[in-house]
């Protein structure tokens, strides 16, 4: 054992990160791929951001909501990519023991805070498509605000409980990590402290960060299923589902594959099918969820194609000002 690896013999200075198995053969297309997707997500939700903030039409309660989504995708994507981007270009797989729990921590807290805000804005949805009339009265800009930063606090707060005991920890396995970021059961695996307890708080947590406002957010779209079928007319009921349909399908690809990764055993033989979903809902998803919303929403749609009009207009007057006569 090299010294400096391990601090008094228990504790690693560094993990070394597994990633996606042996690529070496596929480094360079991994690299470029992976940068071309996070040069998209970072792009696309930003645009959302702007758009948002410059459109007065979409100075709404539905519309703020999406843009903390995209923020939240922002972040959530800058706490993965980045590093495995780097370990690509640099051939350096290793992380320092408090950045792989810095890690977990931010990723935990934006993923938590994601679930919650999916959950915020469902009920929004709910609330004006089956209480349209008490709509307005009920979700106002105040209760936006407040239902926006509880979802950011829960999810940082909550997260900070799992982290703070895993700092304390002393890690006698192997130092790598059999993934391509920092998760919880990975580092858990490598342990030699009781983790009885950790694990007891993490179900606990799991329960409240995304048990709970997935079932809030399924509640909420069978109260909204049934009120859009009692619609009498089909132009009615395409119309009112054409103001979910986004979330739905965004909630949907978000759900689906973060229960397959907490449902598929760690077993040897299914860990690499346990890394492609995991890739599928920290790297895919924020990819996805801007062009959902560009390509399904017509608010959206049209706050873009006014945009670039207004930079089309401004890049041709500039050039006729730049010409000399």
């Amino acid at each position: 054992m090299e010294k400096g690896e391990w601090d008094n013999c228990t504790s690693p200075v560094k993990f070394i990160l597994l990633g996606m198995g042996n690529v070496s053969s596929l480094k360079t297309l991994f690299f470029l791929l992976l940068l071309m997707i996070y040069s998209v997500t970072m792009v696309g939700n930003i645009l959302i951001v702007v758009l948002v903030v410059a459109d007065q039409h979409l100075h709404t309660p539905m519309y703020f909501f999406l843009g903390n989504l995209s923020s939240l995708e922002t972040c959530y994507s800058s706490t993965i990519l980045p590093r495995l981007l780097a370990s690509f270009l640099t051939g350096d797989s290793s992380i320092s023991a408090h950045g792989c729990i810095t890690q977990l921590h931010f990723f935990c807290a934006f993923a938590s805070s994601e679930c919650y805000l999916l959950a915020v804005m469902s009920y929004d949805r709910y609330l004006a498509i089956c209480q349209p009339l008490l709509y307005a009265s009920l979700m106002t800009w105040k209760v936006s605000l407040w239902l926006t930063a509880a979802s950011w606090l829960v999810g940082f707060l909550s997260c900070t409980i799992v982290p703070s005991f895993l700092s304390q920890f002393k890690f006698c396995g192997p130092k790598k990590i059999d993934h391509f970021f920092c998760d919880l059961t990975p580092l858990l695996e490598l342990s030699c402290s009781d983790t009885r307890v950790v694990t007891t708080v993490s179900f606990i947590l799991c329960f409240l960060n995304l048990v709970f406002p997935f079932l809030f957010t399924l509640a909420s779209y069978v109260c909204i299923i049934a009120a859009i079928l009692r619609i009498p007319t089909n132009m009615g009921r395409q119309k009112a589902f054409s103001t979910c349909s986004s979330h739905l399908t965004v909630v949907t690809v978000f759900y689906a594959t973060l229960i397959t990764v907490y449902m598929v055993p760690r077993t040897p033989q299914l860990r690499q099918l346990n890394k492609v979903f995991s890739f599928f809902y920290t790297i895919l998803t924020p990819l996805v969820n801007p062009l959902i919303y560009s390509l399904r929403n017509r608010e959206v749609r049209e706050a873009l194609r006014k945009a670039l009009r207004k930079a089309l207009a401004f890049t041709q007057s500039s050039q006729q000002f730049c010409t000399p006569a």
